[in-house]
């Protein structure tokens, strides 16, 4: 019967998210904040249709959230259409690497000073809610591939980037709790955990993401082969980066970002133009998979509708288990003071020290400065911590912290996103 239950439910809820497509567009809300709200309602607080313990069930939370995760980065790195040279990627990177390290020392100061956290502890929170999310982000990225503006540019680059470059932080909090090995000064986190682990995923996922890509093409154009398998190829080529990236003990998400980066960089060094007949053609027009000139934009555009298909399957769940875990054991007065400090204040210092140096306009600096968006990226790092052993206590402070920061995020900047985009894109018009 329970099961019967949860078909009905989640046809429901699917097919009125479809229907109300169009009504919830208008909203000035996102959607993610109405899919929290749904997981309140279904979760132990209001009907208890859905029971969900953040400490008991970490190992599901961390798989779930990987998956949803590895989808999106994969889907931000074919957005990002501009070449590697672009100026644009300075801001990017300096957000998702100077920026972020800025907010894991804010973060690790307020734990230690303002929560009574250990040391480890409070690096640990700071990994975890440094990095801004792709998942929840989806409002203030870029649209398609030829969408340049910078401000969703560089949004949507440190998004990709963070959630790797966050990891060398949570290993570095582990090992400080005594939980993974640093090595003797350090010398085992600088070389394994920062070095390699950040170099080899950039080096796995451009190697994969170039080497699928172009023999998938030469299979289409010379032997009219792999035509139809566009799912396969962008799961497979997720799979394919995250699992080798893995093996290697580099990280996987960097891997399948840049894997989605490389299969776009594909298509853009085609030496022969694309018309506009291949960014139109629609999934399963063979004859535009296998032309000669329009195959590389085709196979792109594929690979990218096909992961936005599995971003919104994995949007739609992860929220909806969010919101069913906020209850008064996981929400505290606490945690939104610390949640308000980390978006109102922590975040701007951050992103202004980050950017030292560049000329950004200043509305658009204040909007990167707003818009640090927490989420399920967030969720799996404090799935993957608990995993290694954290202390319980610790732990469930850690839980109340993370979820009250992710449900203040998805609730302010769910309730200001579409105000405030409308406003940054009549001005810039």
């Amino acid at each position: 019967m329970i099961t019967a239950l949860w078909y009905a439910v989640a046809g429901v809820l699917l097919v009125g998210v479809a229907l109300a497509s169009s009504s919830i567009a208008r909203l000035p809300v996102t959607t993610a904040l109405i899919y929290l709200c749904i997981g309140l309602v279904l979760g132990p607080e209001v009907t208890g249709l859905l029971r969900i313990d953040a400490l008991a069930d970490a190992p599901l939370l961390e798989r779930l959230s990987e998956i949803a995760v590895i989808v999106s980065l994969f889907g931000a790195g074919l957005k990002l259409r501009v070449p590697t040279w672009d100026e644009r990627w300075n801001v990017a990177l300096r957000l998702a690497f100077v920026s972020m390290t800025i907010t894991v020392g804010l973060i690790t100061l307020v734990g230690v000073v303002g929560l009574g956290l250990p040391l480890g502890g409070a690096v640990l929170l700071g990994a975890i809610l440094a990095p801004t999310d792709p998942v929840l982000a989806s409002d203030v990225q870029v649209g398609d591939p030829f969408d340049r503006d910078r401000l969703r540019f560089s949004l949507t680059g440190e998004a990709g980037l963070n959630d790797g470059t966050a990891f060398p932080f949570v290993m570095l909090g582990l090992g400080l709790l005594g939980l993974h090995d640093l090595g003797e000064g350090y010398w085992r986190w600088l070389t394994i955990d920062v070095a390699w682990a950040v170099t080899g995923g950039l080096l796995v996922g451009t190697a994969l993401g170039t080497l699928i890509g172009r023999l998938v093409l030469y299979l289409r154009r010379t032997h009219h082969e792999a035509l139809g398998t566009d799912d396969f190829i962008a799961m497979g080529l997720i799979a394919l980066a995250y699992g080798v990236a893995l093996l290697c003990h580099t990280y996987g998400f960097l891997a399948v970002f840049t894997a989605g980066l490389a299969l776009r960089r594909v298509e853009m060094h085609n030496p022969r133009p694309s018309g506009t007949a291949a960014w139109r053609a629609a999934p399963g027009d063979h004859e535009s998979a296998a032309h000669p000139h329009h195959a590389p934009a085709y196979l792109a555009e594929a690979v990218r509708r096909v992961t936005e298909i599995l971003e919104r399957g994995g949007e739609i769940v992860l929220v909806l288990l969010v919101g069913a875990l906020l209850s008064p054991a996981t929400v505290s007065l606490e945690a939104a003071g610390f949640a308000a400090l980390l978006l109102l204040v922590l975040r701007p210092i951050a992103v202004t020290l980050g950017l030292v140096g560049r000329t950004v306009p200043a509305h658009a600096r204040r909007l990167m400065a707003w818009f640090g968006i927490r989420g399920i990226g967030s969720v799996y790092y404090l799935a993957y911590a608990i995993g290694q052993g954290v202390p319980e206590g610790l732990a469930r402070q850690l839980i109340t912290l993370v979820l009250t920061t992710i449900a203040l995020s998805t609730l302010v900047h769910g309730t200001s996103v579409t105000t405030l985009m409308a406003r940054y894109e009549r001005r810039t018009r």
